[in-house]
């Protein structure tokens, strides 16, 4: 088995790369006693100019008619009584939908909850569970009008939670975390950018114990119910990391004594073969090009996850919950 030397011991050029610099010249500016070839400009009749307010003043208003509150009318709902019919959620929220992301976010004392909606049908079912898990009241609407709620095709089950986004943490603060475990493992996309897929990904992290995933701030789908209904809860114990530079986010990470691996389809060696213990971070690349080319470079090893068959290759959500696997197992 093999270990990643402590991170004291950690060669200091690994963890940042060369800087090149190059002078170009100058172009020669013109001396003072040179002039400059006069340039005749086109004369140009300049109109004439009038002052905002008088112009504001010579401006007829339109008229404008107020509008006509109707009275209220017996069995009909008001305007404010109406369920709302926009698909947006306020400025600031995210709505969660489904019993598994919505019971994972009130139960996390870290998420801000606005509002929670339910149907009388899930009330009664889990009710309970509900109300044990956050102090905010849950409102009981109809099906329908919780389905105008959220965005068109969203799957609610009929409960679904309006909330503000989590406090996105640092690689720095992973690396932190890391310090005091033996063993960890953190897992980078690169460029994946199916939200389903980064959900999955979440939830296979969530269920063999992985720090963290991390993603760029580029090429990344933005935290929403799709992507947290694809993670069935994770989205609340596992940290989704963003960071600016993916390859400077790999090299803190080898500096605090993380092996990197990639997983290539056409690298020699099977994952399981490395022999890799300890602290280990799996690179996964976009379904179609894989891993870019300086996210490969910045990899300590390549490897690969042997398949037979007709279909040579796995979804990157798949490839990860089997690599996952195959990490944990060897460290058991």
């Amino acid at each position: 088995m093999r270990k990643r030397p402590d991170a004291k011991g950690f060669e200091a050029g690994r963890r940042g790369s060369a800087r090149h610099s190059a002078e170009g010249q100058r172009p020669e500016r013109p001396r003072p006693d040179q002039a400059r070839p006069e340039q005749a400009r086109p004369e140009q009749a300049r109109p004439e100019q009038v002052r905002p307010a008088q112009a504001r003043a010579e401006q007829p208003r339109p008229e404008q008619s107020r509008p006509v509150r109707s009275k209220p009318v017996a069995g009909v709902p008001s305007e404010a009584e109406r369920p709302p019919t926009s698909s947006g959620p306020p400025s600031g929220g995210t709505w969660l939908y489904g019993h598994h992301p919505v019971v994972a976010a009130l139960r996390n004392p870290a998420r801000k909850i606005l509002r929670v909606v339910a149907t009388a049908e899930v009330m009664a079912e889990l009710g309970p569970a509900l109300t044990t898990a956050t102090e905010h009241a849950i409102e009981t609407l109809p099906r329908d009008a919780i389905t105008r709620l959220l965005p068109a095709g969203s799957v609610h089950q009929g409960l679904a939670a309006l909330v503000r986004p989590l406090r996105p943490p640092a690689i720095e603060d992973i690396i932190d975390e890391a310090a005091g475990r033996p063993n960890s493992i953190v897992l980078v996309l690169d460029q994946v950018t199916d939200p389903h897929n980064v959900g999955a990904v979440l939830r296979s992290a969530a269920a063999f114990g992985a720090l963290a995933v991390v993603m760029p701030e580029r090429s990344a789908p933005d935290v929403s119910g799709v992507l947290a209904k694809a993670a069935s809860g994770a989205l609340e114990h596992v940290p989704l990391v963003r960071v600016v530079n993916l390859v400077r986010a790999l090299e803190q990470l080898q500096g605090a004594g993380f092996w990197t691996v990639g997983l290539a389809g056409e690298a020699e060696k099977p994952l399981a073969t490395l022999g890799l213990t300890g602290r280990i971070v799996l690179v996964l690349g976009s379904e179609g090009e894989g891993l870019r080319r300086l996210t490969r470079e910045a990899c300590d090893h390549l490897a690969r996850l042997p398949t037979k068959g007709a279909v040579d290759s796995l979804n990157v959500s798949n490839a990860a919950a089997v690599a996952l696997y195959e990490l944990v197992r060897a460290d058991a």
